[in-house]
């Protein structure tokens, strides 16, 4: 363990988060950059007096629990994550959840694509990035919480939330039973981590579709190469959906696009116009 490098590495993690990052208001009375060591700690679930002393290095060596709450609160990549504990002397293990860490250069390459409508899905299928024509097309997402951006909740338990549902596709039942089977893998990939757990639990117990899809342990990857989408304000749009996968990060770029001279194309672009704008609403 080497205490120096710990605690300079957990001090330049901790100032380089925003209050509002995490959550918390940033104050006016707020004298130091990033986040204090009392939240660092609230959010690892530790004490502060035990995170203080890591960071003055005079702590001992954290479990591996105190660690992957620490790269939780500390909202630390796989590769941060990596060093954070080979720091602590406790070289690192499988990650404990699907990454929700975007690259840069993915997030560059949706922008670029004004003709392509793209998502980044992680491992569970919520969607963690997204261009300006996928939200036209689908749904403006960063209006939604986390659990109403997953798709898989979406598909088997709704909205759940009183609102309704801005787009829905024509063949439900085959992105119903491929999500299954895609969890049915993610879950043998990720056995510990309490959100997967926790998604497959409420489906589980709100779905019968998926609780009776879940115990065919399928886990055969179908791809659907073309989607018809009903979108409220122009209608059925039918487009072709290419998978790319992102292996590093476990992670699914899906792109929607129309052939070209097609009405499908018109449509798009129609919507990368309008944006999330409301067309049956007067002004």
């Amino acid at each position: 363990m080497d205490r120096q490098e710990l605690a300079g590495f957990l001090r330049g993690r901790r100032e380089r988060i925003a209050p509002a990052d995490v959550g918390l208001p940033a104050g006016p009375r707020r004298r130091t950059p990033g986040l204090r060591r009392e939240e660092v700690a609230q959010l690892a679930y530790i004490s502060t007096e035990y995170y203080t002393r890591l960071e003055q290095a005079r702590g001992p060596r954290p479990s591996r629990e105190v660690l992957t709450g620490l790269a939780r609160a500390l909202r630390l990549s796989d590769a941060e994550r990596d060093h954070l504990h080979h720091l602590a002397g406790a070289p690192p293990g499988p990650p404990p959840g699907p990454s929700r860490e975007v690259r840069q250069s993915i997030l560059d390459l949706i922008r670029r694509l004004p003709g392509s409508a793209a998502l980044v899905l992680s491992a569970t299928y919520e969607v963690i990035a997204w261009n300006d024509l996928a939200a036209a097309l689908l749904e403006d997402f960063s209006a939604l919480s986390r659990p109403q951006r997953n798709l898989v909740r979406q598909a088997f338990l709704g909205p759940q939330d009183g609102r309704r549902e801005r787009y829905s596709l024509t063949d439900p039942e085959a992105f119903s039973h491929a999500a299954a089977r895609h969890l049915r893998a993610v879950s043998a990939r990720y056995p510990d981590d309490p959100e997967v757990a926790a998604l497959v639990g409420d489906l589980l117990v709100g779905s019968p579709e998926f609780a009776r899809l879940w115990a065919d342990h399928d886990v055969r990857a179908i791809p659907t190469l073309r989607k018809t989408i009903n979108h409220p304000l122009v209608g059925p749009v039918t487009v072709n959906c290419d998978v790319l996968d992102i292996a590093d990060h476990d992670q699914h770029i899906v792109l929607y696009t129309a052939d070209p001279g097609s009405p499908a194309e018109e449509t798009l672009r129609l919507l990368s116009v309008v944006g999330t704008q409301r067309m049956d609403v007067p002004r």
